[in-house]
């Protein structure tokens, strides 16, 4: 029976993982339900509740880090507190316009609108947008590394 609940976990591993880099999916909460999956499964005999609590808060700093490498991305280019908070709402806005793409071009839009409407030069507030698009990939590089760090943890306490 526990066969089938590791298959189910590894699906969700994987998809989650795509979700990662595609944001139309929430990959980190994807990989913490496939763990969940596992302990239904086997009835939470080899992942106890510390294991849980520990996946629990990594999963929500994964949840954080779009937004804080973001928000680090346009601040070390030159953005203002602004032009951060633009990136957040170009992100949220693109999204629902352009579906996936709108993770990568919204941020980057909301920045230079917010910066040039600051009064910055098209150059200072290209930069932004280029510090918010640096922010954005690595931010999803961390987030990768996290997650597989995440499920290498899993298969050490199952195995």
């Amino acid at each position: 029976m526990h066969v089938w609940g590791l298959v189910i976990t590894v699906i969700l591993f994987i998809i989650g993982l795509a979700g990662t880099v595609l944001p139309v999916l929430p990959g980190v909460i994807l990989i913490y339900l496939g763990m969940i999956v596992y302990g239904l499964f086997t009835g939470f005999v080899l992942l106890d509740v510390t294991f849980f609590v520990v996946q629990g808060v990594v999963t929500i700093v994964v949840l954080a880090a779009d937004q804080i490498a973001s928000v680090w991305g346009t601040k070390a280019y030159g953005g203002s507190k602004q032009a951060a908070w633009g990136a957040i709402a170009g992100a949220l806005v693109a999204i629902f316009v352009l579906g996936p793409l709108g993770f990568l071009i919204g941020p980057v839009v909301g920045a230079v609108l917010v910066e040039l409407l600051l009064g910055k030069s098209w150059k200072q507030a290209f930069q932004v947008g280029v510090g918010t698009l640096v922010g954005l990939v690595g931010g999803t590089l961390v987030k990768l590394l996290i997650e597989m760090l995440m499920i290498i943890y899993f298969f050490m306490n199952i195995f």
